[in-house]
């Protein structure tokens, strides 16, 4: 299989750009690498479209590496035709290639191996002839065998039809023709196992929809009520049309013989092909909306991690609790721990007021600026009891709910040990949910991502393809923004590209026994971070106290000479290089050729740019470019919402249907994806993204229910 030449057409890339990615990706090079310094190579291609990139060519690899182990297994049998040769390299999916290998396949014992067993091939293949004035009958009688268990001319011509079955059942063309059929005629059907029960999937208990039609979110719904017990699913097929591509591709003559081959079809087809390939359908179903899934979770962790950080700020962190209290914990604006307490805001009286005044020495006494508040258990009490406490304070102080989501993982993990040994693990959480409004992104980093909860039906995804696809998000993230060598946690790190583990753990244990590191290149003294490893994440470390301006940038140190060389062209000195002074260095750049400065310095237009950009505005995040997170200083309940009410609120998880968003009480509140905009949308993410500050109106609110149901305001 010519691979640059099949994904060139596939992402409508130029073939010597995929061969560039091919190549680039098999010396071991990491996607974030290669789409930050490697533009030229490959026409400024993403992150993630190399990461799909990289999926594809493994899948196109595996699916060779099948190809070949099948021809191989057929060719040990002495079985392997030119022919089977050709369909082998004309497959492009797994399933054709594992329909072709099907005939030759080791079964286990079946209908049709006894009756070979019995000696009855040759009849089957007398009858699969259809030779016109051929009498099956009277041909069985000639293998009337009762040691072998053919007790009359009946049961031979039984173990015949068995036969023909199972040939019929092996033919790839046959299979194939049932399948498509399947994808484009086929009806998932629903039904209850009790339809008298309640549960969250009524509204499936008596349910069609067409395979071609059916919505990803509704698979994975209908999945897990079956898995549950709830529901009842198959897929109805045409299956007249289905007989029909089997018979015209089986049948010829209209004798005794054709007669039974006929009937062999139908049992084919009933009792061997449909169920089989309705089982690749619905996986095919499950696999897509998986995939599908996968993505949208992604996206939206992607979102969340590159929410804008609220710096410069002291924060209170509540983690809320019932029995066990909330925990508090006050950081100071780098996420140094100043004080931690636990309070009872939902117990006595006497001890809200205790609570109260507790929350409100610990603010005057750190001159906090901002409450941070969990999203679980009492969170809405501890809501109302923190914009209560505001009221009271001497100074503007706002609160925002964060998803505390993985907050428990993170307490109890050796990390959360390591980092704050002298904390309880329950006050670890509280300590979480202060630092991941000052940073999300570094936050985190320190929480496996399927735990960080911004998906749907996340569990029952294929749980490897899921944590390498958010692992591949959260290695972009982190190497996008950058990563400050001097105070980076292992676990931060241990996300930037190119380096492993143990050398994360070098890099810790080398800056605590040296101090500080004053230089990118002073990297090359840890022990095992090789010339690669430097390679791959020079670039995205950030190195402020540095002699050289340059290593608190984006621009590689494989660079920094043509850097200096384009300053030189553009003017500029080297203490303006030294004071980072390059405001105008887009306009300078402008007023020439780009081209003649490409070819005069010896690299590429993307990478000039790039270096423009950086020297532009200096250690900057693109986290900062994006609109602040909204911070809200009172309260609303679910209960003072009215039909018609406008309000504003923060998107915080983007689905298949709709979009979730917080407007201030403890329900979020659904905007169906009809609701989204005046326009026909595919998916929510067209319009919206997590952390989208939006103005949004109540339709209707059940509050027994807790459903709030909200329309976007233009």
């Amino acid at each position: 299989m010519d691979y640059s030449k099949i994904l060139s057409e596939e992402f409508k890339i130029q073939e010597s750009y995929a061969q560039n990615i091919i190549n680039l990706l098999d010396e071991g090079n990491t996607i974030p690498f290669i789409a930050r310094y490697r533009k030229e190579m490959h026409g400024s291609m993403d992150d993630q479209l190399i990461r799909e990139f990289s999926e594809k060519l493994e899948y196109y690899r595996n699916l060779d590496k099948r190809r070949e182990e099948i021809r191989e297994l057929i060719a040990a049998q002495e079985k392997l035709t030119d022919e089977i040769s050709r369909a082998l390299d004309k497959a492009h999916i797994l399933s054709e290639l594992e329909d072709i290998y099907r005939p030759f396949k080791p079964k286990r014992k079946t209908r049709a191996s006894i009756a070979k067993e019995k000696g009855l091939e040759p009849l089957a293949a007398a009858i699969l002839e259809q030779k016109p004035g051929f009498s099956p009958f009277c041909e069985s009688e000639k293998y009337i065998d009762a040691e072998k268990g053919v007790e009359d001319s009946e049961s031979a011509i039984a173990g015949a039809m068995d036969i023909i079955a199972e040939q019929v059942s092996d033919d790839a063309e046959i299979r194939k023709n049932v399948r498509s059929i399947a994808n484009k005629k086929g009806i998932v059907e629903v039904k209850a196992v009790d339809e008298e029960s309640d549960s969250v999937y009524t509204q499936y208990y008596s349910f069609n929809e067409a395979v071609s039609k059916i919505p990803n979110h509704r698979i994975l719904a209908i999945n897990r009520g079956e898995k549950e017990g709830i529901l009842k699913v198959n897929v109805s097929n045409d299956t007249e049309k289905s007989l029909e591509s089997i018979y015209s591709r089986t049948l010829h003559g209209d004798g005794e013989s054709t007669k039974l081959v006929k009937n062999a079809c139908d049992d084919a087809y009933s009792r061997l092909i449909y169920p089989s390939i309705e089982r690749e359908v619905r996986n095919e179903l499950t696999e897509k909306a998986s995939e599908s899934a996968i993505k949208v979770f992604a996206l939206n962790l992607k979102q969340l991690l590159m929410q804008p950080p609220v710096k410069g700020k002291v924060v209170l962190g509540l983690d809320p609790g019932y029995r066990t209290g909330c925990k508090v914990a006050v950081v100071d604006p780098t996420g140094k721990v100043l004080d931690t307490a636990v309070i009872y805001p939902t117990h006595s009286k006497e001890q809200v007021k205790n609570s109260k005044l507790k929350l409100l020495e610990l603010i005057k006494k750190h001159d906090v600026d901002i409450i941070s508040i969990g999203n679980g258990t009492a969170s809405k009490e501890t809501e109302m009891f923190a914009a209560d406490v505001i009221k009271e304070c001497d100074k503007k102080i706002y609160y925002m709910v964060v998803s505390e989501a993985g907050a428990s993982v993170y307490s109890a993990s050796k990390l959360a040990a390591s980092e704050l040994p002298e904390l309880d693990l329950t006050l670890r959480s509280a300590v979480s949910i202060a630092r991941r409004l000052q940073d999300p992104l570094a936050e985190l980093v320190k929480i496996e991502p399927k735990a960080i909860g911004v998906g749907q039906y996340q569990h029952d995804m294929p749980q490897k393809k899921l944590g390498e696809s958010l692992d591949g998000v959260v290695e972009d993230c982190v190497n996008s923004v950058g990563v400050d060598l001097n105070t980076a946690s292992p676990a931060l790190l241990s996300r930037v590209s190119g380096l492993s583990d143990t050398v994360c753990r070098n890099i810790v244990a080398y800056r605590e026994e040296n101090g500080a590191f004053t230089s990118r290149a002073e990297l090359k003294k840890v022990p095992k971070l090789g010339p690669k490893a430097f390679e791959q994440c020079a670039g995205f470390l950030r190195v402020s106290e540095s002699k050289n301006p340059l290593d608190n940038t984006g621009i590689h140190p494989e660079s920094y000479d043509s850097t200096k060389k384009l300053l030189d062209i553009l003017g500029y000195t080297k203490n303006d290089l030294s004071e980072l002074k390059f405001t105008d260095i887009s306009a300078r750049l402008s007023r020439n050729s780009i081209r003649e400065i490409s070819e005069k310095i010896g690299i590429g237009i993307p990478t000039i740019i790039d270096i423009t950009k950086e020297l532009s505005k200096p250690g900057r995040d693109p986290r900062d470019e994006l609109p602040a997170p909204m911070l809200r200083s009172d309260i609303l309940d679910i209960k003072d919402l009215k039909e018609g009410m406008e309000l504003k609120g923060t998107v915080r998880n983007v689905i298949d249907f709709g979009v979730f968003v917080d407007i201030g009480v403890h329900q979020d509140g659904l905007v169906h994806i009809s609701q989204i905009c005046d326009k026909y949308i595919k998916h929510p993410s067209e319009v919206l993204k997590v952390g989208d500050i939006v103005n949004v109106k109540v339709l209707s609110v059940d509050t027994s229910k807790k459903r709030i149901s909200l329309t976007m305001v233009f």
